[in-house]
Parts: C-alpha cells; sequence; structure tokens
C-alpha cells in the first residue's frame, strides 16, 4: 500500500514538473538534459570538433544533447543498461570499469580525450546515505579514469549527491585538476542531495 502511494505521488510529481513536459516536447529522454545544458551555459564545456565520454549514459538525454551540441566530435556513450541508438555516437552496453571496456574506449578515440562526462548514480536503496556512498565511489571512479585519458586541458563533470563523501570527492578532484567547481543546476529536484563537480586542466605531473 505505501509503494502504491509513493508510485502514484512520484507520477504526480512527474506530471506537474516543467522539465519533465519540456523534455518530451523537444524530444529528449530524460530531464536530466537540462542539468548539463545549465552546466553548459555556466562552465562553457562544448564546442565543435572536440571527443567526448558520457559515463552512465542511459536513458541517452545527454548524449542526445551532446550529439546536437557538438559538430564534427567523437562521442561514446557507455551504461550497464541498454540504450536506444543515438545518431553519430557510438554505444557501449557495459561497465566502464572493467578493462576490456576501457581499452575499447581507448581503442575508439585513439589518443586523449577533451571531455568525460558521469551522470552515473546507483538505483536508489532507501538509504540516502548508502546511496551517498556508493554514487560518490563511482564519481571517483570516474575521476581516475578520467585523469588517464583527459587532455592537459581536458574537463570532467560528474555528479554526486551531499553526504559523507563530499569532501573525499573534492579533495581527490583539486588534487588533479587546477580548476574545480561545485554546482547544482536549477533543474535538479529541490529536495535530491545531487550536485555537480566540473573540472577543469589536468595538472601536469598527473599526465
Amino acid at each position: 500500500m505505501k509503494k502504491n502511494k509513493i508510485s502514484k505521488n512520484w507520477i504526480i510529481k512527474q506530471k506537474r514538473d516543467i522539465y519533465v513536459k519540456q523534455s518530451k516536447i523537444e524530444g529528449y529522454r530524460s530531464r536530466a538534459v537540462y542539468k548539463l545544458q545549465e552546466i553548459d551555459d555556466k562552465f562553457k564545456i562544448f564546442k565543435n570538433g572536440i571527443s567526448v565520454l558520457d559515463l552512465g549514459a542511459a536513458p541517452g538525454s545527454w548524449s542526445q544533447f551532446i550529439a546536437k551540441k557538438v559538430k564534427n566530435g567523437k562521442i561514446l556513450s557507455i551504461d550497464l543498461k541498454e540504450m536506444d541508438n543515438i545518431e553519430n555516437i557510438c554505444q557501449i552496453k557495459g561497465d566502464f570499469k572493467e578493462n576490456k571496456n576501457q581499452q575499447i574506449i581507448k581503442k575508439y578515440f585513439g589518443g586523449e580525450v577533451d571531455i568525460v562526462l558521469s551522470d552515473m548514480a546507483v538505483n536508489t536503496s532507501g538509504n540516502k546515505n548508502l546511496d551517498s556512498i556508493v554514487t560518490g565511489e563511482l564519481s571517483m571512479e570516474a575521476i581516475y579514469f578520467a585523469k588517464e585519458i583527459l587532455k592537459s586541458d581536458g574537463k570532467f563533470v560528474s555528479k554526486f549527491f551531499m553526504g559523507s563523501t563530499f569532501k573525499e570527492i573534492v579533495s581527490e578532484a583539486k588534487k588533479y585538476f587546477k580548476e574545480t567547481n561545485i554546482f547544482k543546476p536549477l533543474a535538479s529536484r529541490k529536495n535530491s542531495k545531487e550536485t555537480f563537480i566540473i573540472c577543469k586542466l589536468l595538472r601536469k605531473y598527473y599526465k
């Protein structure tokens, strides 16, 4: 009964959500696209002719946005879940942490990458602290992989949840990047603890 009530409340919220409505009008697969749009508006992430790796890409709204925003670019998206095809994007179904998939990613780009994005998060368990910790671990894994494959002037963007891992994530990011910013887009739900870290310029001794 309680589960049904939660489901009904979620459906009501979705119907009232302006970002959900807008994503349907504009043909995006989820409202998450507007978070990335805000990040790009504020921090000037994208330009034409660049290479972009999209981690945790399903259902694909970030990849859709990148495909429209970046002309003549090289874009790869990866997720554990199956995704419908997006034109001009290489898609992998799998775990980016597995060595075989990392080798596929590196081979596809054939060199260093301009941007690594991560919108990864665990399926919510009901335990917000646990969800924060596990999603934080995914963000850390994304940072470690990003520093391996990014160009020295590359950019890294990742979602994480405010919680016990916050300081550790920021500390690690500052260790590897000269510039780090924390930003919560307006498109993030008000009651959500999610926020984003935007990093630029790898420190030379990590290249």
